[in-house]
């Protein structure tokens, strides 16, 4: 991830007072992995993050809280990448942050940029409504249970509390303009 979340995740790991082996236990994953993590020797998937910010009671947001805004336009050029982990998602995720992240803020907006081959790895829940609109590319969307193949120029709308995932089954590079209320990442 472009953004250094590893020292982050343990500055507030010391801040609750809990061991390695108790958030990764919660989280579902193992110290091994959350001290690679926690180093910033290793990016985890967008699921494991999530995982470990309930373990840890925090707003993934808040990990990539960016710098003040100094004006209402966000130039392509300098907004933040959120890498996730290729080595375990074909070739993975980017989450391409369109409105920077703030205390206070009620929106969240990324273009997704989906390799082939790359998936959300698992079901995700949470508060909150999602929107999407597929920019380019193919994307399987899956929400409690239902697959739907999108294309480009197709969007959708659920409830973040549906269990929800995505993939791009395609051989190009999906890019999907995704909003959701609260931010959540």
């Amino acid at each position: 991830m472009s953004s250094s979340i590893g020292p982050k995740l343990r500055h507030r790991r010391k801040l609750l007072g809990l061991t390695l082996n108790q958030v990764a236990k919660s989280a579902a994953c193992s110290e091994s992995m959350l001290s690679k993590i926690e180093t910033d020797s290793v990016n985890p998937s967008l699921t494991t993050l999530r995982r470990l910010a309930s373990a840890l009671d925090i707003n993934i947001a808040k990990l990539f809280a960016d710098a003040p805004l100094e004006g209402i336009v966000s130039r392509k050029a300098d907004r933040p990448r959120i890498d996730t982990d290729a080595l375990r998602q074909g070739d993975g995720i980017c989450l391409e942050r369109l409105i920077p992240y703030h205390d206070g803020t009620l929106l969240q907006a990324n273009i997704h940029i989906v390799q082939p081959g790359g998936s959300s790895d698992g079901f995700i829940t949470h508060l909150g409504e999602e929107m999407g609109y597929v920019l380019e590319g193919v994307l399987e969307l899956s929400v409690d249970g239902k697959d739907y193949l999108l294309q480009t120029g197709d969007s959708f709308h659920f409830r973040s509390e549906l269990p929800h995932g995505y993939r791009n089954p395609g051989n190009a590079v999906a890019r999907v303009l995704w909003v959701n209320t609260p931010p959540t990442f």
